[in-house]
């Protein structure tokens, strides 16, 4: 009997970690269908994608904003999680924070569709937005901080005014072919640097 109730719990760990990574190929899969065809992207090419049949889709997303919203929470983890992991990697602070709001920047600027799914009645879309600024508005934050007391940045920007100014610079950016977000943005880092001559 005691050799069942082991074997029962080293296979429970084994498929939670099977579903977890096919859940993390589920919404991989799901985003790049989403950067190339909108959140609309048909299930089907979703599945085929992960390589999954559609009901495994709907077993773990029961619903398209089901989808939308794990998607949009998984890729700003990504996010959130880049930010640390670039400061301890980086050059200097200012690198660090240069090299995170180009993922921001990467994230906004990729999002096809999103910002209208956003502005659905869907329930699921509720909280998206607060939970946004929740995790990537500290993370800005600490990156500013370290560029700051580094002495390589100002030392009076607000974090949010930055994301905000950055989203700005954003809006529209695949619907004008002339219009270079990133390079504008680009701009607005340079900008937060002190002059050292």
């Amino acid at each position: 009997m005691a050799d069942i109730d082991s074997g029962s719990a080293q296979a429970a760990p084994r498929k939670r970690a099977d579903a977890l990574r096919n859940q993390q190929r589920l919404l991989d899969a799901a985003a790049a269908a989403f950067v190339a065809a909108g959140v609309d992207a048909p299930v089907r090419d979703i599945a085929a994608r992960a390589g999954v049949g559609v009901g495994t889709i709907y077993r773990h997303f029961p619903t398209r904003a089901d989808l939308i919203v794990a998607v949009y929470r998984h890729q700003v983890e990504a996010c959130a999680a880049a930010g640390p992991a670039l400061l301890a990697t980086s050059g200097t602070p200012h690198a660090a924070l240069a090299g995170w709001i180009g993922l921001f920047v990467d994230f906004l600027v990729t999002k096809h569709g999103l910002a209208e799914a956003l502005q659905s009645d869907a329930a699921a879309f509720e909280t998206l937005h607060a939970y946004f600024l929740d995790r990537l508005v500290p993370v800005c934050a600490q990156l500013l901080d370290a560029a700051a007391t580094a002495g390589e940045i100002r030392s009076d920007i607000d974090a949010y005014a930055l994301l905000r100014g950055i989203g700005n610079l954003c809006v529209g950016a695949g619907n004008d072919p002339r219009y270079d977000a990133r390079r504008m943005v680009g701009l607005l880092v340079a900008g937060l640097r002190l002059d050292h001559d």
